[in-house]
């Protein structure tokens, strides 16, 4: 893909957003689930505190003085469509960044796309009168559709990689934000068990690590785990990966493009981490947050200077729609 075209450059900047937003509604599937069921199975943990523990995550504020809820962390995180943080919205702006890109994607990722939005009304609807399970379900289970379709479908070609690369930095992000809000150690943080539920690492964790759940072991799993692909550091190399095609191979005496040397620095960073750095948790989510921020406004300036970066912001700010 010769995306210094114009009309080029903007159909990969879609398929880059594609991913992001696909990758941001899962990823908001599972936290959400996670926390409900926290909720149903210890009624007596505190639903305000960990409502509110949900909008750190996800970087929406509320006015401490006003009463937090399921049913206003749903309205405002899982069924509003005018926002790119929530579910709806991630989706509403996946589709659109998927109709630009329409001759690029596979009909099938289209089409599962396509329906999985036109069913969210009915779904939205059933969920405000009986739970938002198989609302939060179907989201799950169309985000791991489509991008085993995006995986099978697509030629390992440039389109494929800005997907893979969008889906990456996401998965980065949306982790180090869990880990830094149980880091933060505030009445709200979520325990390790509930942060393994959210990150869908629970049954990899227990196969991997067995049943305890020790907290220097669970930063560890999420952080530096090889094999797991919601982990930062598995992420980060496919990050590394497709940025590396993107360039065409650098050559021994060439500098990488600005994207790769952050992410590449970030992924060196934690191969070599010893488990005494893991007591310096905050510090090394902030350098994680702050390598994938600078990827994305690399990305972005290098692939699809027309548009302006889109991100999470480091303050946790919500942010704008591709």
């Amino acid at each position: 893909m010769i995306t210094t075209d114009t009309m080029l450059s903007r159909i990969a900047e879609s398929l880059f957003w594609l991913g992001r937003y696909v990758e941001r509604a899962d990823d908001t599937a599972r936290i959400l689930d996670a926390y409900l069921h926290r909720l149903l199975d210890d009624p007596w943990s505190g639903e305000d505190a960990a409502c509110r523990s949900l909008h750190a995550i996800l970087g929406v504020s509320v006015p401490a003085g006003r009463p937090c809820d399921m049913d206003s962390v749903l309205a405002r995180l899982a069924f509003d469509a005018a926002s790119p943080g929530s579910i709806d919205g991630a989706l509403r702006a996946a589709r659109e960044n998927a109709l630009t890109a329409r001759d690029v994607v596979s009909t099938e990722m289209w089409e599962t796309l396509n329906s999985t939005w036109h069913q969210l009304a009915e779904h939205r609807h059933a969920a405000r009168r009986t739970g938002p399970d198989a609302y939060l379900g179907l989201v799950r289970r169309r985000a791991a559709l489509f991008f085993g379709l995006a995986d099978s479908t697509m030629s390992r070609d440039d389109g494929w990689r800005f997907v893979a690369l969008g889906r990456s930095l996401e998965r980065v992000d949306m982790t180090a934000r869990l880990l830094a809000v149980r880091g933060s150690a505030a009445v709200h943080a979520p325990d390790w068990p509930a942060l393994l539920s959210a990150s869908g690492a629970e049954e990899a964790f227990v196969r991997a690590r067995g049943a305890g759940c020790d907290s220097v072991e669970v930063a560890a799993f999420l952080l530096l785990d090889r094999g797991f692909p919601r982990s930062v550091l598995h992420a980060l190399s496919a990050a590394e990966e497709c940025l590396a095609e993107l360039d065409g191979g650098t050559s021994s005496w060439q500098r990488p493009e600005p994207a790769r040397l952050a992410v590449g620095r970030m992924r060196t960073r934690l191969e070599y981490l010893s488990y005494s750095e893991l007591d310096r948790l905050p510090a090394l989510l902030n350098e994680i947050q702050l390598a994938c921020g600078e990827a994305t406004r690399a990305v972005a300036e290098r692939y699809f200077p027309c548009g302006g970066p889109i991100e999470w912001s480091h303050q946790f700010e919500t942010r704008e729609a591709a």
